[in-house]
């Protein structure tokens, strides 16, 4: 609706950070599909939901089983289920809506980073990369878990049986493997230590392609763009590389079968890096040539245009994003405080940072408006010219109005029934999709409670002459602590007395002479009624300020 006023020559990517979120010591973000929820795990083992339109928290889920930190949170495709990893080896599985636990396994090694099937409706499979481990699939429903290759089988032709078990046993230490799910979740890359990509087909356990890293440096992180046609991976050689999708988005596992066989002559590591070639081929390579830093949860903006990691220096919030083109574009500078975790908001040009005190902070645009757009025929002057005065300038209809009226059909039928798909939207995720949660009544503590109570029995043990003030509630002449603590609660604003009206208490508290006792009656009555409006706010607004 307002996209005119915005000036189209600005970057559509944050500049400013707008606010933040605090809720204990965040570890981790995560949004979800259409952005409306960001999901956060905590360093108590808890995890808390904000509705992002209203920056309000919309649920809090916490397993009695769990008290280590949040390492991960995952988001199914419809938003219904979320995927949580902790420090404690275990993986849990909830029901967003109702906040109820699905199922809950524990691994021989600490989960790193779990992902939920992006592929299916309600997903009870996942993708767990342990610390030092190679990367499972794990499924909730049999309580089942299966190791993924991480090299290339010597003897490709002679499959080794997938190892599958209750709690796989933890084999010889190495590098830890970062590994994510295509758009559809029918394959798996996965990138190793010695610098390779590898497609996995995780049904059968096998190795369809491989794609080697130039420099052959490890990869840390792999993450595919929202519409599935880029893919990410951030190396130990500072080096963050943009390889382009080359494979339909559609069976997927067929196109690799057909590469496969059109491959002849060679055989092995060879053959798979022929139809590598022919899935990924690299599109633009990210590094800062002055500083070499390391990159710290890079990944994609929601339409794909944009590239964002975060730096991996201690003692330091930077941000750094690349347009497509590989131009660095922007360096967003935060708080004195080192980047542990961000995301892209999925629609908007936002970002969300977790720095290392636990804080979320919320990155926006900081929008140049453009007033002109208001009215087509506005023109910026740089300076004052003589104006004409039309002839039909002020007539209640003009007559440039009567041409337009005529020009309209008033027949036609106006569709209000066709909904527009959003421009970052998939067409077939709109139905069931879990968008907004009801805000739930946060109750009060104990503490609280009590001073409400005291509060009560403080007004009920007022004196009687007492006059009610403003809105029919008893006008409290003393002060009272809970009273100042609680005034949101009561709904009244504190004001502070007038040095007036503490002299008319100081001499109404005096006892007064007998013999002249119409003089004590109508003293004490203009007392009253004048220390009364100077609580109540009526006295002059000059003797407070």
């Amino acid at each position: 609706m307002n996209a005119p006023i915005i000036d189209p020559l600005q970057g559509d990517f944050p500049e400013v950070i707008e606010e933040y979120l605090e809720h204990g010591v965040i570890k981790c973000v995560a949004f979800n599909h259409r952005g409306s929820l960001l999901a956060a795990g905590c360093a108590d083992g808890g995890c808390v939901i904000w509705d992002f339109e209203t920056r309000g928290i919309a649920k809090e889920i916490r397993d009695n089983d769990c008290s280590a930190a949040i390492t991960s949170v995952s988001w199914s495709k419809y938003g219904h289920r979320l995927l949580v990893s902790a420090a404690d080896k275990s993986l849990t599985l909830w029901d967003v809506p109702s906040g109820e636990k699905i199922a809950r396994t524990i691994l021989q090694q600490t989960p790193l980073h779990a992902r939920l099937n992006p592929g299916l409706t309600s997903p009870s499979l996942c993708l767990a990369c342990p610390l030092s481990s190679a990367p499972m699939i794990v499924d909730f429903d049999i309580g089942c878990t299966t190791l993924l290759p991480v090299s290339v089988p010597e003897m490709p032709d002679v499959l080794a049986p997938p190892q599958r078990s209750k709690c796989p046993e933890s084999g010889p230490p190495f590098s830890p493997a970062a590994a994510c799910f295509n758009k559809c979740g029918d394959l798996v890359y996965v990138g190793n230590a010695k610098g390779e990509i590898l497609v996995v087909d995780y049904k059968s356990v096998r190795v369809l392609a491989l794609v080697p890293v130039f420099g052959g440096s490890p990869v840390k992180n792999i993450v595919f763009s929202r519409n599935g046609q880029y893919l990410l991976t951030n190396s130990h050689d500072r080096t963050i590389r943009i390889y382009e999708n080359l494979l339909p988005a559609k069976n997927v596992l067929r196109s690799l079968e057909e590469l496969g066989k059109n491959v002849d002559g060679v055989d092995g590591a060879e053959k798979m890096k022929n139809v590598g070639s022919k899935c990924l081929t690299l599109f633009r390579e990210f590094q800062d040539s002055v500083t070499k830093m390391h990159w710290k949860a890079p990944c994609f903006s929601g339409d794909g245009e944009w590239v964002v990691g975060g730096s991996a220096c201690k003692g330091e919030h930077k941000i750094y994003i690349w347009d497509r083109a590989g131009h660095l574009v922007k360096i967003l500078e935060g708080p004195k405080e080192a980047l542990i975790d961000l995301a892209w908001h999925p629609v908007h040009p936002l970002i969300v940072s977790v720095s290392l005190a636990g804080l979320v902070y919320i990155w926006a645009k900081d929008y140049t408006e453009n007033w002109s757009a208001f009215a087509p025929d506005f023109k910026e002057l740089e300076e004052n010219e003589e104006y004409v005065e039309r002839e039909d300038e002020f007539d209640l209809i003009p007559e440039t109005e009567k041409v337009k009226v005529l020009g309209v059909n008033e027949d036609e039928d106006v569709d209000i029934e066709t909904v527009e798909n959003d421009a970052f939207s998939d067409s077939d995720i709109s139905v069931d999709e879990l968008r907004y949660l009801p805000a739930e009544p946060i109750p009060d503590t104990n503490e609280q409670q009590d001073n409400i109570k005291l509060i009560e029995a403080h007004i009920s043990a007022s004196p009687a002459s007492e006059e009610p003030g403003q809105n029919g509630h008893v006008a409290d002449h003393a002060s009272s602590p809970h009273g100042e603590e609680m005034g949101e609660t009561l709904g009244k604003r504190k004001r502070k007395p007038s040095e007036k009206g503490m002299e008319l208490q100081a001499e109404k508290a005096k006892p007064l002479k007998a013999p002249n006792k119409t003089v004590r009656a109508k003293t004490r009555v203009v007392v009253d009624q004048e220390f009364d409006d100077s609580v109540n706010g009526v006295d002059d607004d000059a003797s407070y300020y």
